[in-house]
Formats: C-alpha cells, sequence, structure tokens
C-alpha cells in the first residue's frame, strides 16, 4: 500500500497499476532518449520533441492522477457518508424495533395483568358463590334438621298424645268426657250459639248433653254423646268364633242399652221432639253397626233414636242450620213487609217529585227556547240596522221630515 497525502493506494489497484506502469514507461522512454542522445545527434531535436511530448503526457497524467486523488477522496467521503447514513439507519430501525418490541412487551404485559387479573376476579367470584352455597346447603341443612327435630318432637307430642288417649278411652268417665268434647266441637261450629245448650236439664231432671232448639214442628231435639268401646275392642280382639258371637251379643247389648235409655230420658211429649240422636265418636263403630248389626240400627229407628257419627252428624247439623234460617227468615217476614211497603211509599214519593222536577225541567226549557228565540230575533234586528243605508231608502218610504226653519206666513 502506497500512501500519498490523506490518500492510501493499494498495490494491487488497476488505476495504481496503469499509473505505474506509465511512469515506469516514461522513464523508460527517458532512458532510451539519453541513450539516443548520444548515439546521434540527429535525433536530438525529436527526441526534445518526444520528451515536450512526454512532458504533456505527464501533465496530464499528473492532471489525472489529482483527477484520480480528488474521485478516490470523493469515493472515499461517499463511502464515509454511506457508512454514516447507514449506521444511523440501523440505529433509526434498532431504535424502532426496540420501541416496538418495548410496545410489545407493555402491551403483553397489560394483558398478562388483565388476565391474571380477570383471574383472579373470576376466582374470587368462584369462591364467593363456593361460600355462598356451602351457606346456603349450611342453612338449608340447618333448617331441615330443625324441621326433623321438629318433627320428632311433634312425633313424641304424638307419641304421648296417643298414650293419654288411649288413657282417656279406658275410662268411662273421661271417654264419656271426650266424646262430648267431640260434640261440642262439632255442634259449636255448625250451629249459632244461640240455638242450642250444652248440658241442659229438661223437666223430668235429666241432663242432656246437647239440646238443639228447633222450631215447632220438630221442636227442641237432645243429641247425647255414647261410646261403647270395651265391646267394639273385645269384637276387633276376638280370635275365634266363640270369642267374635260373644264380643258382638255384648256390642248389641250395649247399643240397646243406649238406645233404651236415650229413648227414656230425652224424648218429652211436648217439650222435646218426637226423637232424639245417640252420637257415635267414632266413625269405625258406626261403620261396624252399620255394615254388621243392621237389626240394631232398625231398633233404634222404631224407638225414633238415630245413631250418628261425626261425619253423619255434620251433615244432619247443616240440615237443623237451614231449617234454623228458614224459622228466622219467617219470624223477620213481617219486619221485611213492613219495610217493603215502607220502600214502596218512599219510591212513590220520589216518582211524584221526580214529576215535578219534570215539570219545572220542562217549563224552564221551554223559557230557555223562548229566551234563545227572542236573541236570534234581536240579532238579526240588528244586523240590519247595523247595515242600514240611508240613501237606499225610496221617497215614498222616507216618511214626514220636520223643517229646520220656522214656517213662513
Amino acid at each position: 500500500m502506497i500512501r500519498i497525502g490523506d490518500t492510501a493506494l493499494a498495490l494491487d489497484d488497476p488505476v495504481v497499476l496503469g499509473v505505474g506502469g506509465l511512469v515506469l514507461l516514461v522513464l523508460l522512454l527517458l532512458i532510451l532518449a539519453v541513450r539516443a542522445a548520444g548515439r546521434t545527434a540527429r535525433m536530438a531535436e525529436p527526441l526534445g520533441q518526444q520528451i515536450s511530448l512526454l512532458g504533456q503526457h505527464v501533465q496530464q497524467l499528473g492532471a489525472g492522477q489529482e483527477q484520480l486523488r480528488g474521485g478516490l477522496q470523493h469515493v472515499s467521503e461517499t463511502q464515509a457518508s454511506a457508512q454514516v447514513q447507514m449506521i444511523q439507519t440501523v440505529e433509526a430501525r434498532l431504535s424502532d424495533v426496540q420501541q416496538h418490541m418495548n410496545d410489545r412487551l407493555a402491551d403483553n404485559m397489560m394483558r398478562q395483568n388483565r388476565a391474571l387479573t380477570e383471574m383472579q376476579e373470576r376466582m374470587k367470584e368462584t369462591l364467593h358463590g363456593s361460600s355462598k352455597q356451602t351457606a346456603t346447603s349450611l342453612t338449608q341443612l340447618q333448617e331441615r334438621l330443625a324441621t326433623i327435630d321438629k318433627a320428632q318432637d311433634n312425633i313424641t307430642k304424638l307419641s304421648g298424645d296417643v298414650l293419654s288417649l288411649q288413657d282417656i278411652l279406658s275410662n268411662k268417665q273421661t271417654r264419656g268426657a271426650f266424646g262430648e268434647i267431640q260434640l261440642n266441637d262439632i255442634v259449636s261450629k255448625a250451629l249459632p250459639s244461640d240455638s242450642y245448650a250444652l248440658q241442659a236439664t229438661l223437666s223430668n231432671g235429666k241432663r242432656a248433653d246437647c239440646l238443639i232448639r228447633l222450631p215447632n214442628p220438630p221442636g227442641p231435639i237432645v243429641i247425647d254423646s255414647k261410646f261403647p268401646l270395651e265391646a267394639y275392642e273385645a269384637l276387633r280382639a276376638a280370635g275365634s268364633e266363640h270369642e267374635l258371637r260373644r264380643a258382638a251379643g255384648q256390642l248389641k247389648t250395649a247399643v240397646r242399652t243406649h238406645i233404651k235409655a236415650i229413648s227414656e230420658r230425652y224424648i218429652i211429649e211436648g217439650e222435646t221432639a218426637d226423637g232424639a240422636l245417640m252420637f257415635l265418636p267414632s266413625e269405625a263403630v258406626y261403620a261396624e253397626l252399620h255394615a254388621n248389626f243392621p237389626d240394631v240400627v232398625r231398633e233404634g229407628f222404631a224407638a225414633r233414636v238415630w245413631i250418628v257419627s261425626p261425619t253423619t252428624c255434620m251433615a244432619t247439623l247443616n240440615t237443623m242450620r237451614a231449617i234454623l234460617k228458614d224459622a228466622r227468615m219467617r219470624e223477620q217476614a213481617g219486619a221485611i213487609r213492613k219495610a217493603l211497603k215502607q220502600l214502596h211509599r218512599d219510591v212513590e214519593i220520589i216518582g211524584a217529585r221526580a214529576g215535578k222536577l219534570e215539570t219545572h225541567l220542562r217549563q224552564a226549557g221551554d223559557d230557555v227556547s223562548g229566551i234563545l228565540v227572542a236573541s236570534e230575533r234581536a240579532g238579526k234586528r240588528a244586523d240590519r240596522l247595523d247595515n242600514f243605508d240611508f240613501e237606499e231608502l225610496a221617497p215614498e218610504e222616507a216618511g214626514p221630515v220636520a223643517a229646520l226653519g220656522g214656517a213662513k206666513n
């Protein structure tokens, strides 16, 4: 490498090789010229010319070298500028790439943070829903346990009530009180409180469980409660034919005894109805009598004692309530007729006053019509006066006109 000033020339550069070749050629020509000058003088002048030409060529080579040097400098500057632009471009692209990467990373971080936040919210909601469902399940479980405890308490209480009911039914007095309480409950729900009396005493000194105050006929009727439980239980517990016949006989005897007692005690001529009711507080006993002992039921009919159960007693009492209602309607019939007469008189007075009001309204209407007609006539006259024109009067329609001046003699 050859350095000329600030310019470095490579030995293998074609331009350098060309210039070097020319320089060597020039030197060779100079040497040849010097040698030729010594040989012949005649060749001096052409040699001078050739040297002059060589000088010109050398100047031209110097100028070309200067141009080459300027071109090389321009190429170097251009290359440096290109390198700087390339470096700036690369740096700008690297900055853009770095900014883009930063933006992508920031966006990814935001997305990850948002996804994490949403995941946390979903986890919270899931945990909250799970805890809420767990709490709801626990609450429902507690409620069901409370219901089970309450049902168990009710079962325990019911067991105690069944035992107490068995104790009540095992004693005749308490069993009678049980039937009376059931009868009182049915009667109080079916009839008004002033239509019956509990534990009413009759003229013969006998006390009835319930006395229904029905109008004549049929008159007051007695309901007495009876409960042949021992005979019925013996009938249900019979295991042989002999025990069955004996229990059936006991049940018939007990029912016949009750029928006879009610017929003798609570059917009083002139005081009560010609019949009475025997209340059985058990549907099973009632069904057993009507299914297997129809002869006993017919004996009750003959003695005018009708056997009723809680269901049939309620139906019978509803019929009695209808009878009481009809009787009270008949009692109030006079008051109703009086009220209807007063209502009819009030309607007549209203009709008379309505007629007078109609007459006054008709007269007022006629007066209003007359006023409207007069008003219409007055309006037409006012219109004619408003449109009146003195010039349109005919001579004969002018009428007498008073003179403005005094009379002449």
